[in-house]
């Protein structure tokens, strides 16, 4: 692995584990109202985020043409949004494993996907690792009760997690990793407060209790503006393909956190496939390749991005 694939991969890496713990957050916010608690972590990212979205953000922003607004749309809609409401629907009916599994089948969906789009074949030595992965992520978080509704949830779940890794890649080369965030979080913010008119009327907002206070507050300094930054100058240097291979470690770093509130316990099941997680992203990474192999899979990592992005 070369520097910019070492970089990218600590920086996936680092924003994974971030968002696994923030389900453990999730957990201390299960009375607020869902779209006042978006809001309010969306907006206050994006107010963060806004001094550091780089100089010339204004022209860039001008320069997006109407496809491209909507696809930033449609990302905040269905990958921020879209994914946390399906969550906790599916959670109503359904065990957390349940949708947990179905999202850590992500990679494997990528995998496939994002070549497909580029007209290009799905790297085989990515999509084994992508399956590693996937079990991995079944074996740390099982299986649990579940119902037809519980399972359809979790699908869109699903969605939301592909979504967004692949609507950001045609905006993340013009935008930057910073302005991408900044502008998805002012986004997810106001569809957040439509969202809650419209479904919870004069009671979509209300002020947070102490811990509540301190979740959202993690989920949006740390998760978001820290995470997502991170999660897209990532992709930026390994390609959507090999950064989703990460969020295997969403459901590690989740169970790993969720001791530390009482909500889970970390025993064998966890350990083992807290190992198979780590053996398919070294596998799909390139990392666990003989040298020769490593050199060409890095050098194929580095341009691959670049002539997608150059594509679209």
């Amino acid at each position: 692995m070369n520097a910019t694939t070492t970089r990218g991969s600590l920086l996936a890496a680092l924003a994974c584990v971030l968002v696994g713990g923030s389900f453990t957050a999730n957990s201390l916010l299960g009375d607020y109202p869902y779209a006042g608690g978006q809001f309010l972590r969306y907006g206050l990212a994006f107010l963060l985020l806004v001094p550091l979205a780089g100089p010339g953000a204004a022209t860039r922003l001008r320069a997006l043409g109407a496809a491209r607004w909507l696809r930033l749309a449609l990302l905040a809609a269905v990958g921020m949004v879209g994914f946390n409401l399906a969550v906790l629907a599916a959670e109503r009916t359904a065990e957390p494993a349940v949708p947990g599994v179905f999202v850590g089948c992500a990679p494997v969906v990528v995998a496939v996907l994002v070549p497909l789009l580029e007209g290009r074949r799905p790297q085989r030595i990515v999509l084994y690792g992508a399956l590693f992965v996937a079990v991995g992520a079944f074996t740390v978080q099982g299986w649990g009760r579940t119902d037809g509704a519980g399972i359809a949830f979790s699908v869109c779940a699903l969605v939301g997690e592909v979504g967004f890794a692949v609507l950001a890649v045609p905006v993340l080369r013009p935008l930057g990793p910073r302005l991408l965030s900044t502008v998805v979080c002012g986004v997810a913010a106001a569809e957040s407060a439509l969202a809650g008119v419209l479904a919870d009327g004069t009671g979509w907002l209300r002020r947070p209790d102490a811990v509540e206070a301190g979740a959202l507050l993690w989920q949006a300094v740390v998760v978001t503006v820290v995470g997502f930054v991170c999660w897209y100058m990532g992709m930026q240097r390994i390609g959507a393909e090999r950064a989703t291979l990460f969020s295997g470690l969403i459901p590690v770093a989740a169970a790993c956190t969720a001791p530390l509130v009482g909500t889970g316990s970390y025993g064998a099941a966890q350990a083992v496939g807290s190992a198979l997680v780590f053996a398919g992203v070294a596998v799909g990474s390139g990392a666990a390749l003989p040298s020769a192999r490593a050199r060409r899979s890095a050098a194929e990592r580095q341009t691959a991005p670049e002539r997608s992005l150059e594509k679209l």
